[in-house]
């Protein structure tokens, strides 16, 4: 008996770690993705900060106890008497969820780990307890998040991303613009990832902070960076406003491309409705509607690449670093215990002999190290898969644009937390990005990215669930 309780607790680290491994090369994406995509950070520079914020937020305020099975998916009540089920049946959710997540970070698809690990739950308390032993109805809430959370989070990016768009982009001078904006933006920034810490981050330290006190809070950190970033920004350097003919002759506004744009669509539509008689003129009038939509594109296009907007492109760098930090930390602090969870229940159920199956369960520091250690090996291994997709193969992103999805995630969580909504921090992030490209209409995203990344949300549960089933029959007939 002791040597079959030494191999459960050895199986319990081996599969905690790879089940925390394919979190790192998966799930940090989230908070990594849009910084690497838009060039704000490298991808060494980004797995450097990654490692540090995400162990630190694993080990710091990581959940010191852990729901047996979590979130209620599945009755407890099933397991009395049976530990060495349980265990088995905890180190095959580990293993299932673990195996599906390296699959999908070798296709760079971006899933969510809760849903992996919640799917290897059903499937596992299914095949012991019956269907009847699977609480559905939290299941159900879990497949709302499917629509709730990139729909909430594409919301909120693409109108903060206009915002930007017809404030700083369209405006003449658009440093000038941004300067004036900056304090407003970074007070709004401090805020959101402030009450993104105190609600997501630091929830396992028991800083129960009321709402009004959580605001307050928020408040008093946002306005003190503010000042100091007002302070900052007034050594960014505006060069000279050019000649007013200068300016007219360089630079078009949006709208008119985007009117012409539309015109010449219309044009093609009425040259192919048109009579014969009417088709030489149709066709001229639509050549020079073509000439005037190239000469305003390019002067666009020279008005994008001035020095002006590069410098606006660069105070975003800083805002959009801070932002993936904050997730970052946030994640580690949460998502930890996907793996740790399991694998400290196995545990202390081993160590109590088998028996005994707590509701919830003790985690030594050292588990939490552990967890996040294998989130820092995932991501330094693989990581760099998810990130692509997430960063480069959606919609083209800028330091504005990335801070834009960063930024729409973190006011979704902190709402969707708040109102009791059921969320997914990567299909949140995915959709802040896909609201980002929608801003610039639906050719600036890669539609086939986002098919394949929808499919494998569908599959995730359903695909998590079946590998814990055959982890489960193996794993009973080897132990």
């Amino acid at each position: 008996m002791e040597q079959q309780i030494l191999v459960f607790v050895v199986l319990a680290i081996v599969f905690g770690l790879y089940m925390a491994w394919g979190i790192g090369a998966n799930d940090v994406a989230n908070a990594m993705g849009t910084s690497v995509g838009s060039g704000a950070l490298t991808l060494k520079r980004a797995v450097i900060i990654a490692a540090v914020l995400e162990f630190s937020g694993a080990f710091l305020a990581g959940s010191h106890v852990s729901e047996t099975v979590r979130n209620g998916i599945v009755d407890p009540s099933v397991f009395a008497g049976d530990g060495a089920s349980f265990m088995t049946g905890m180190l095959a959710t580990l293993l299932g969820a673990g195996i599906w997540l390296q699959l999908a970070s070798w296709k760079g698809w971006p899933v969510s780990t809760t849903h992996s690990i919640v799917g290897a739950l059903v499937g596992f308390g299914a095949t012991y307890g019956g269907i009847g032993a699977v609480h559905w109805s939290e299941v159900s809430t879990i497949a709302v998040s499917w629509v709730v959370s990139p729909l909430l989070s594409g919301i909120i990016s693409y109108l903060i991303f206009r915002f930007l768009l017809q404030t700083i982009f369209y405006n003449a001078r658009p440093l000038r613009a941004a300067k004036r904006l900056a304090p407003l933006l970074v007070f709004l920034v401090f805020f959101i990832l402030t009450l993104t810490m105190v609600f997501k981050g630091l929830k396992n330290l028991n800083l129960d902070l009321s709402l009004p006190d959580a605001f307050a809070v928020a408040s008093a950190i946002g306005l003190a960076a503010s000042i100091i970033s007002l302070w900052l920004v007034s050594f960014v350097r505006v060069d000279p406003a050019p000649p007013a003919a200068e300016t007219a002759d360089l630079v078009t506004n949006p709208r008119l491309v985007k009117a012409l744009e539309k015109a010449t669509k219309q044009l093609e539509r009425a040259k192919l409705a048109a009579p014969v008689r009417l088709k030489d003129d149709a066709s001229d009038a639509l050549e020079d509607v073509r000439r005037l939509r190239y000469e305003a594109q390019r002067h666009y296009s020279f008005h994008t690449d001035s020095s002006d907007l590069q410098k606006v492109e660069k105070l975003f760098v800083y805002l959009q670093i801070l932002s993936a930090c904050f997730v970052a930390f946030a994640h580690g602090s949460n998502d930890v215990s996907n793996a740790i969870g399991p694998m400290s229940a196995v545990i202390s159920v081993a160590m109590a002999g088998g028996e005994s199956i707590a509701a919830e369960t003790p985690v030594p520091l050292w588990v939490l190290g552990l967890g996040g250690l294998g989130i820092i090996v995932g991501l330094a291994t693989w990581g760099w898969r998810v990130i692509e997709t997430v960063g480069r193969r959606i919609t083209e992103l800028t330091p504005t644009r990335g801070f834009c999805a960063e930024f729409g995630a973190a006011t979704t969580i902190v709402l969707a937390t708040k109102l009791g909504l059921p969320i997914s921090t990567t299909h949140t992030l995915v959709g802040a990005v896909l609201g980002v490209g929608l801003a610039r209409g639906i050719g600036a995203v890669n539609l086939v990215t986002v098919r394949d990344i929808v499919l494998s949300w569908l599959i995730t549960l359903p695909a998590g669930a079946a590998l814990a089933i055959l982890c489960y029959y193996g794993l009973d007939l080897l132990i």
